[in-house]
């Protein structure tokens, strides 16, 4: 086989229509062999028999390269690397193990835990290299093809304060769809099918933010289980997508496949976000198999400690990415410029981000990731979110990401969940997370967008559940119930789990409807869990990573009661999108911005009055009442006019009924009801008059219930 120099850049497997150019940076190998593969990968097939090795003998810069004519998309291949076995420093070569390219496209194939994907003898310490080939065991790289025909399509650019979310898994969310082909369930083509599109177009959502798409593997303790890791968070290669969910093959079709269904969002005007993982791998503590960083540069990958035979772990997984070294920098942000500018996404949800920012312990906000990323022309255009936590010592980081970046909002997340299941909360605190969390984001130039709004999300309970259990119930996960969070901040509104009592059922139904108006009608960005919108279950389990089955899929056979909380999600979300003051770009000043007299947000208590600074100070809620001013607006409109809308009244009361006296005429003389979520009103899309009261009047409220007016006079 003729193997040319090439080129060290890019690294990976570039075809360009005659030959293919392969590269991987190595700064520790003595040697790096391409191995050129056919048969079957994984599974202890034949796959590892039909195999050409070949030398790469130009090194430029620590990169090992060279061009292979002839060589095009759907090869697989590999790499073996040669050097030094000493644990103790860190350094873990093993030519007998086949190693995945981290630059791959596409990977294919599955890993099926033989002990010969083990770096060293399984039973033994890890000091002690194992010279068994792995190649019948482990995933193949493959050559593909980068050409597509992408036509007209443009990114959608929703602005921030336009988005709505929708976090969803790609296999779940069609897998038991009935109006999607068999055939596609459960893929990349299923997401894009009609059926699918049209819920999300029905629904309102601006944005699909997808779990995990880049390759990965399942743990070895979950597969002997008979278990599998479902959310995807165990990332092989960060430019390939997960093949198994590709209805066309894994040969490269995965990533045409891949492209066609962001083609079709993006005409529908749906973006798409990536949650990706860039602070572990799946290779595991030092105790994990060898399937490529480990085997490729162990020293530069990872974050060692020990002399370097361990792993620093802020993550719970075994093992933290090197971020500080600058390959692994650059492996980073040449994975993100390629989903952007070849997969076309339109932004990114970093798992552990707290993960990324870390210098030696401390968690570094000013870190070379974000500097990259700020400075990147590509990058720092599309969305940025940040999960600002990680496992580690000070992890927890909300409000301390850099401008540029929004954030889960996990204090929105739980002053919500305290309000609604009756604890006493702050009046401050609830009042800051209703008008976009000024305190944690304004102070270094944010804006309310910076606050991405949640109540539940993929990890913890589902909006279903967090009314009807007040404990976990993860018995399936096989780990005794041990896994998952025991601080739900649940309530199951007397009895746990399903229940046939109408009473608790219709207190469910409210509580669920309270919880979807607080956030949709909340400044700031809302993010919807999948399947919330039609109740969905999964049955108390509150950590269903490993349930790749009916717990986890969504649930498309609903019921009356389903199909309501179904129409009274849309219509809030068309609410929200029809009226420019709960999705403002700016936030309240507190008080009057063009010469009205009144302040751009009024907070009341029951007696109709506006709150002292006493009663911010140490009020406890019981009830509150938030107006919101829409002719107060103080930023402008795209053609930068002034933006007027409708004012309202959003009042939330806790526990117990009570009496709320509307404010004087000064805020309003009429309101209109139009949502009351006691008993799921939302007032008619088809111009029908909701009802009326006058300034001052007495509304009743009823206990645990939300209900919005607007000034209509």
């Amino acid at each position: 086989m003729d193997v040319w120099p090439g080129s060290p850049y890019p690294l990976g497997a570039t075809w360009d229509g005659e030959g293919t150019n392969f590269a991987l940076f190595s700064e520790g190998a003595e040697a790096v062999e391409l191995c050129l593969l056919d048969g079957e990968p994984g599974g202890g097939g034949t796959g590892g028999t039909a195999e050409i090795c070949v030398p790469l003998e130009e090194v430029t810069a620590h990169v090992w390269h060279g061009y292979v004519p002839g060589v095009g998309p759907g090869q697989r291949y590999g790499f073996r690397l040669s050097g030094p076995y000493d644990a103790d420093r860190g350094l873990r070569f093993n030519r007998s193990k086949l190693l995945v390219d981290p630059y791959a496209l596409a990977i294919d194939g599955v890993l099926d835990w033989d002990d010969s994907v083990f770096g060293y003898v399984v039973g033994r310490d890890d000091r002690v290299p194992d010279s068994r080939d792995s190649a019948s065991h482990v995933p193949r790289s493959v050559v593909a093809d980068p050409l597509f025909p992408w036509g007209h399509d443009h990114r959608p650019a929703t602005p921030w304060h336009d988005t709505v979310i929708y976090e969803t898994h790609v296999k779940g969310f069609t897998s038991r769809h009935p109006g999607v082909p068999e055939r596609l369930r459960g893929t990349y083509a299923g997401l894009a099918s009609p059926a699918a599109v049209e819920h999300l177009l029905k629904l309102g959502v601006t944005a699909v933010e997808l779990l995990p798409v880049h390759h990965f593997v399942p743990e070895h303790q979950l597969v002997k289980r008979g278990l599998t890791n479902y959310w995807g968070y165990n990332s092989l290669g960060y430019f390939a997508p997960h093949a198994a969910y590709s209805s066309s093959g894994g040969r490269g079709q995965q990533v045409q496949e891949f492209k066609a269904m962001v083609r079709t969002l993006h005409t529908a005007g749906i973006e798409v976000i990536l949650d990706v993982v860039y602070n572990h791998t799946a290779e595991g503590n030092h105790m994990g198999p060898t399937l490529n960083f480990r085997g490729i540069d162990n020293t530069a990958y990872y974050r060692l400690v020990d002399g370097g035979r361990h792993y620093m772990d802020y993550t719970g997984t075994g093992n933290t990415l090197n971020a500080r070294h600058p390959e692994v920098l650059r492996l980073i942000m040449d994975s993100l410029r390629y989903w952007v500018s070849e997969m076309h996404v339109d932004g990114f949800r970093f798992d552990l981000a707290s993960a990324l920012a870390r210098g030696f312990h401390e968690v570094d906000r000013l870190s070379a990731f974000f500097d990259l990323i700020h400075q990147d022309p590509v990058v720092s255009q599309v969305k940025l979110i940040a999960e600002p936590w990680d496992v580690g010592e000070g992890g927890y980081q909300v409000g301390n990401f850099p401008v540029l970046w929004t954030e889960w909002n996990g204090r929105y997340r739980d002053a919500v969940r305290d309000f609604w299941r009756g604890e006493q909360a702050s009046v401050a605190e609830m009042g800051y997370r209703l008008t976009g969390s000024s305190d944690l984001y304004q102070g270094d130039g944010r804006r309310p967008y910076a606050s991405i709004n949640f109540v539940t999300a993929h990890d913890g309970f589902t909006l279903a559940d967090l009314v009807s259990y007040n404990n976990k119930h993860n018995e399936a996960n096989g780990e005794g119930n041990r896994d998952g969070t025991d601080d739900n901040r649940s309530w199951n509104c007397g009895v746990e789990g399903p229940t046939d009592d109408p009473d608790v059922n219709d207190l469910r139904r409210r509580q669920q409807r309270n919880f979807l108006a607080t956030l949709l009608l909340s400044q700031g960005v809302p993010m919807l869990l999948g399947g919330d919108e039609m109740g969905r279950t999964q049955r108390g389990n509150n950590n269903a990573y490993c349930q790749d089955n009916e717990i986890s899929w969504l649930d498309w056979e609903l019921d009356d009661d389903n199909r309501e909380l179904l129409d009274f999600t849309r219509h809030l979300i068309a609410l929200r999108r029809s009226h420019p003051v709960f999705r403002r770009r700016r936030f309240f000043q507190g008080r009057p911005i063009r010469g009205s007299g009144l302040a751009d947000i009024g907070w009341f208590g029951p007696e109709g009055t506006e709150m002292t600074e006493d009663e911010w100070v140490s009020g406890r809620i019981a009830a509150l009442g938030m107006f919101l001013n829409g002719d107060q607006i103080a930023e402008p409109g795209p053609r930068g006019e002034r933006i007027f809308d409708a004012s309202f009244l959003v009042l939330l009361n806790g526990p117990e009924p009570v009496r709320f006296r509307l404010p004087d005429k000064r805020w309003a003389e009429t309101f209109e009801l139009v949502l009351d979520s006691a008993i799921g009103y939302i007032r008619p899309t088809d111009g029908t008059e909701g009802p009326l009261f006058a300034a001052e009047d007495d509304v009743w409220l009823d206990g645990r219930s939300v209900l919005v007016l607007r000034k209509v006079g």
